[in-house]
């Protein structure tokens, strides 16, 4: 028999909002630790983004290799098997690859190529003894694929897809004839499968979903699929092909997410018996959503307790929605209305009123035909939504910088009649004939002061 977890998308090294999630990420790790000490499994399957970015920092190294030195004291007999992901480098994780295996640890960074353009399938399918030192099961590791890995190496495939499964039906064929009949199959990737729920943290792989991958890929011989990516644990269409999902959560649309480890038992020929457990969340998210008032209220009503460490603080995001401007100390007003030292503002913004707050006269004037906004009406709404009281000062400012932008638009559009006569029209005696121009007329003196007092206020992509 086979026992072993399946986890994956640790991520370690995240800065969420600028805060560091080490803390978090030192929990889940020794919570695991715990669940290996306690179960004593055969493996452990890491299915990707182990660390959030390519080049991922000392201390998120650190913690990756004190946490598999560790794991190999608790359980003397566990072999860990890693893939990269897409948010890992596949040749920065196989660098330590030598070192790792005095750990029983195997790293799968990138497929390689032999020199007769066949698969390294001795890379892929790795071996998995159980207590005694047996062979049990193989193991199908494949990494995070990028098309220029799988295209070309003097394969005829000229799409991305056709590639990826041809790649996959080499290597499953490839297990079944290494595999006996006393042995299991179990395949794990890092990709994005037809049917699967995603959240607002990953890193999309596929475009429009034309790329996912088909479970059809997967040999009813395979008894596991261990999938990594997606970040809300879920069975994809059959029982025994998974996402174990992130350990933490990674924005605030996985507030609601069950994280888990999966714990898979085996047995040739027969059901993989699959028990989630429950990853403990030890720094909570909350996400407050109304009107002014409601966002307030909400704030004062959240609960107080001792102190704590910045890093052991829980994370806010607050969105309300208000026909008119927030007070200019909005902000001051929710951190000052948080208990003190266990609340972190993260996030504040303005949202749109939901369609159940719409009045008669709102759905009415959203339903009516309008003509498109113009230039003063579209700076109008801009303003008001940065939260700025009217000022006619500005405005009029605004409305003159436009309206020599406009001009300079006139005389470009203006067809050329001699030698290109309309390149000799010219404002203050400089030839207006391109893009420089607008910029040159921007620096006039008439019209420096009105462009900075516009300029300031606005965000730096709108000028």
């Amino acid at each position: 028999m086979l026992h072993f977890f399946h986890t994956s998308d640790w991520h370690l090294g995240q800065f969420f909002y600028n805060h560091s999630r080490h803390y978090e990420h030192d929990c889940f790790l020794n919570w695991l630790l715990e669940q290996l000490r306690e179960h004593q499994p055969d493996a452990l399957l890491i299915a990707g983004d182990i660390f959030d970015v390519v080049n991922p920092s000392t201390a998120a190294l650190k913690q990756l290799n004190r946490f598999i030195a560790q794991a190999q004291a608790q359980v003397s007999h566990l072999q860990i098997l890693m893939i990269a992901g897409n948010h890992d480098s596949g040749h920065r994780l196989e660098q330590v690859e030598p070192l790792l295996t005095k750990y029983n640890t195997h790293v799968i960074g990138l497929i390689e190529w032999q020199d007769d353009n066949t698969l390294n399938f001795d890379k892929l399918l790795r071996p998995i003894h159980n207590a005694k030192g047996e062979i049990c099961a193989w193991c199908i590791a494949l990494p995070y694929l990028r098309p220029a890995e799988i295209t070309g190496n003097g394969q005829d495939y000229q799409q991305t897809a056709q590639a990826t499964e041809a790649l996959y039906q080499q290597l499953i064929d490839e297990a079944r004839r290494r595999k006996t009949k006393d042995q299991s199959l179990v395949l794990m990737t890092h990709a994005h499968m037809q049917g699967g729920s995603s959240s607002d943290s990953e890193r999309p792989i596929v475009v429009g979903n034309a790329e996912a991958l088909s479970t059809q890929l997967f040999h009813e011989d395979i008894q596991y699929v261990a999938l990594g990516h997606l970040h809300k644990p879920q069975r994809i269409e059959h029982d025994h092909i998974r996402y174990s999902g992130s350990p933490i959560p990674l924005s605030f649309s996985e507030v609601n997410y069950k994280h888990q480890i999966v714990k898979v038992q085996l047995r040739p020929r027969t059901p993989a018996v699959i028990q989630p457990l429950l990853v403990p969340r030890r720094v909570p998210l909350f996400k407050i959503k109304g009107t002014l008032d409601d966002v307030l209220q909400k704030t004062r009503t959240l609960e107080a307790s001792n102190p704590l460490p910045l890093a052991q603080q829980a994370f806010v995001d607050i969105e309300y929605y208000s026909d008119t401007p927030p007070p200019p100390d909005f902000r001051q007003q929710i951190e000052a209305a948080l208990p003190q030292d266990n609340y972190r503002l993260v996030r504040l913004s303005r949202m749109a009123k939901p369609q159940a707050q719409l009045t008669t006269s709102d759905t009415a004037t959203a339903a009516m035909p309008v003509a498109p906004p113009t230039p003063t009406e579209l700076f109008q709404q801009l303003w008001q939504k940065l939260g700025f009281v009217e000022d006619a000062k500005v405005l009029k400012d605004f409305e003159q910088l436009s309206m020599q932008a406009e001009h300079l638009d006139d005389q470009e559009n203006v067809p050329s009649i001699n030698n290109h006569s309309s390149k000799n029209q010219a404002i203050n005696g400089q030839p207006i004939n391109n893009q420089a121009s607008k910029e040159q007329a921007i620096k006039e003196p008439a019209l420096q002061d009105q462009f900075q007092s516009v300029k300031t206020i606005l965000p730096p992509d709108t000028i």
